[in-house]
């Protein structure tokens, strides 16, 4: 009933932030900034499944993500942000800057609400799905790329708009090419920037004990928060009318801040692959794999080439048969490690364990024999095969 209910208001979410953006803009103007606002989106989701492929989420999960930015969050944030800033500018704060105030104070905190609620509902009620910092991240950059899709599109159809308005019944483009610059080639990371910083709060939360109740709600406010400062300094620095303020912003705060988080992914992700080594070790020395399997299962590229010798020998089948088994053992070692990091393991941990150990054995005649072969196998393993 959760996930109908959910379905439902993404779809009613869809119908009328299109039809406002349609309204805003006007068709041509709609159509434009749609084929423009496209060109990052499959290159930033493409990106951020690498980052989490080590256990990726399930497609529909990604989707659910993407289509709450892109719907949900975006329908909350055109209309929130328009009432709350005149209330402040009006009750508040009179005599003020409404659209500074509004891209400063109001957006940075209405926007990334708006978006950390995908990341909330999830490690609510998909906590298998969220189970770390990679998983954090990957989930609200997702989410991030839906509501600047929607959002590029609105920016992007009225600059369209506005050139066609002001050339008369030539063509000019002026408007669109630098907004197209500056949000499609500048700064398609932006958002995806901000709200990575709640997917750490909630990555982190998500692996720590049970137990620890303040630090668990504490860790995904000071993300929230950090979010929307780095929202409201990028937007300050966009509003202006000085660019050289702007390239300072972005070249010495922002890029910087996009190379930590870069580094941070990467580490957490080389964490995640030992991770799943060490632990894998201890189902071999049970018999539920071939010793040298841990080695295969904690590196990618020998992952990679042990489906390519599937798909070899065997054909397609084989390799997807791979791709499950590795998939199982994955899942399976990253739930016994967060079990192990917790004083109460979660009261679903026997079953979970129990159906990926029968998945295991489904797959272990055609998956394993490939696995094995690749293994990057150290040398005193070696001499014992």
């Amino acid at each position: 009933m959760r996930a109908v209910a959910i379905a439902v208001l993404l779809a009613l979410s869809g119908a009328t932030i299109l039809a406002i953006v349609r309204e805003q803009t006007g068709t041509d103007g709609f159509l434009i900034g749609l084929l423009l606002a496209t060109f990052p989106v499959p290159l930033l989701i493409a990106a951020f499944r690498w980052v989490g492929n080590v256990e990726p989420s399930p497609w529909r999960t990604v989707a659910f993500a993407f289509a709450w930015g892109a719907c949900a969050a975006t329908l909350v944030a055109i209309i929130a942000n328009g009432f709350t800033a005149e209330w402040l500018t009006t009750s508040v704060v009179p005599d003020s800057d409404a659209d500074l105030v509004g891209a400063t104070v109001v957006a940075p905190v209405v926007e990334e609400l708006a978006k950390a609620a995908a990341v909330l509902l999830l490690f609510l009620h998909r906590r298998r799905f969220l189970g770390g910092v990679v998983d954090g991240v990957v989930t609200a950059c997702v989410t991030a790329t839906g509501f600047a899709f929607t959002e590029n599109i609105l920016y992007l159809g009225t600059a369209y708009a506005d050139d066609q308005l002001y050339a008369g019944d030539g063509f000019a483009a002026a408007t669109t090419a630098q907004t197209f610059f500056v949000r499609i080639v500048m700064s398609p990371f932006a958002h995806p920037l901000f709200t990575a910083m709640t997917g750490i709060g909630f990555g982190i939360a998500a692996a720590v004990s049970a137990r620890r109740r303040s630090v668990r709600i504490t860790l995904p406010l000071v993300g929230l928060v950090t979010a929307m400062v780095l929202h409201a300094l990028w937007n300050g620095a966009a509003s202006s009318h000085n660019g050289l303020h702007f390239l300072l912003v972005y070249a010495l705060f922002m890029m910087p801040v996009l190379a930590t988080l870069v580094w941070l992914t990467v580490w957490s992700r080389g964490r995640d692959l030992r991770t799943i080594r060490e632990t894998l070790h201890a189902y071999a020395a049970q018999g539920w794999l071939n010793p040298a399997e841990p080695w295969t299962l904690g590196s990618m590229h020998a992952r990679s080439q042990a489906r390519s010798l599937a798909r070899r020998v065997h054909g397609k089948p084989a390799a997807r048969s791979v791709a499950a088994y590795h998939a199982a053992a994955t899942s399976l070692a990253l739930l016994r490690a967060r079990a192990e990091r917790t004083a109460t393991p979660p009261p679903d941990f026997p079953a979970r364990e129990s159906a990926l150990l029968t998945t295991l054995l489904t797959h272990r005649p055609q998956a394993s024999p490939p696995t094995t072969t690749v293994a990057p196998v150290p040398p005193s393993l070696a001499a014992w095969r």
